[in-house]
């Protein structure tokens, strides 16, 4: 039975990931649950899975946690904190860790599960987005494996079993459009935060959300397929797909394309990283190719949805300047969410920090925490200034 820690676990993919969980109890066990904020559906997860170890970032958070489970879940040690989110991805007997959390916060546990030498089951992209040089490099030491969980990347992963990188022309990575697809810049000026969150086929968290409608998720999945596979960033294509239905495809160098197909359930790519390398039944909906009308592709358009081409520019540069895009944005997207600045107000302050905080070389993990505060800052300093 595979032991597993799950960070992120109230989130969608965390709460997908359990879901998996129940449905092959002879298969998995989990030992370790973290969450960040959310202790009222966090304390369920508690009582239902009894993990050995429940832990709760946000210490307020952690406080109502504890009066939740009072006289509860007596076999689970509880912790809150910051630094005990982080150590629970170490936790002595964990197989693999499905690092699920959100954002540049999941770049030190992650990080801590490697050096522990737990396999990871990859759904916070933003970690190889700032680190992926020292993240990849440091799995290989550790001799762990890295198993992507977003749907993408597992579609790539899946074309490439029993194939030699080498033989690799193009990852086309393909993109739903977002709500959006098909507008222009003038049509987007007053866009809601309801319209942004209404996407057409996935049901994901907020902040994943905006970044699908303003393309910058996909970028990041670009930055994140670079390091993942080896490419370079000209041997990426992303490839607009709005039906969902085609994962992404791998095109080979003798002409050949294999692509993975299946319905838009997050549920078969985390199944997939969990039971690697073998593949266990599921009742997961079934594709109908009888029923199916059309598969259709297109070209992205970058000049109004322009966070896919600061992922290009900032992953080509390398450095920190990965990591300022992702601060960046991050920074954005909250104070979109928060209503404080309209959507398209997100590429202008991406592309600000951007230019303000030239590439500078990576030596050390200090230095991309450094560059994370330092773009934030800058980032928020916009918002103050009205840019």
């Amino acid at each position: 039975m595979k032991q597993l820690a799950v960070l992120g676990s109230t989130g969608s993919i965390g709460t997908q990931t359990l879901e998996v969980v129940r449905r092959h109890p002879d298969l998995f066990h989990i030992a370790v649950l973290a969450a960040n904020t959310s202790d009222e559906r966090f304390a369920s997860q508690v009582e239902e899975f009894e993990p050995e170890l429940a832990v709760l970032a946000d210490e307020a958070a952690y406080g109502r946690l504890k009066e939740r489970l009072a006289g509860k879940a007596a076999r689970t040690q509880l912790a809150g904190g910051r630094q005990a989110f982080i150590d629970a991805a170490g936790y002595p007997g964990v197989d693999m860790v499905v690092t699920s959390m959100m954002g540049f916060s999941g770049l030190a546990p992650t990080l801590r599960a490697i050096e522990t030498g737990k396999d990871i089951a990859l759904a916070n992209k933003e970690t190889l987005v700032v680190a992926g040089e020292l993240i990849m490099r440091r799995a290989q030491e550790c001799g762990v494996r890295i198993l992507p969980v977003d749907s993408e990347h597992c579609a790539f992963f899946q074309c490439l079993q029993g194939e030699r990188r080498e033989s690799i022309e193009k990852l086309l990575l393909t993109c739903s459009g977002g709500p959006f697809r098909g507008k222009k810049r003038a049509e987007l000026e007053n866009a809601t935060v309801a319209e942004v969150l209404a996407h057409p086929t996935w049901n994901m968290g907020k902040k994943i959300t905006v970044d699908s409608a303003s393309l910058v998720n996909k970028g990041l999945e670009v930055i994140e397929a670079k390091w993942l596979y080896g490419v370079d960033y000209d041997q990426i294509q992303v490839v607009v797909h709005p039906q969902s239905i085609v994962h992404s495809m791998v095109a080979f160098c003798d002409g050949a394309v294999i692509a993975q197909l299946g319905a838009p359930d997050m549920k078969l790519p985390i199944q997939y990283a969990l039971t690697y390398p073998s593949r266990q039944p599921s009742t997961f909906e079934r594709l109908d190719f009888w029923k199916m009308q059309a598969l259709t592709f297109e070209r992205p358009d970058t000049e109004t949805f322009r966070g896919l081409a600061f992922a290009y520019e900032a992953g080509r540069a390398g450095g920190t300047l990965p990591c300022t895009f992702n601060a960046a944005n991050e920074v954005a997207v909250a104070a979109f969410l928060r209503g404080e600045i309209h959507f398209l107000d997100i590429y202008d302050i991406i592309e600000q920090t951007m230019s303000a905080r030239p590439a500078c070389q990576v030596t050390a993990l200090d230095d991309l925490f450094a560059e994370d505060e330092a773009a934030r800052r800058y980032a928020a300093s916009l918002l103050k200034k009205g840019r």
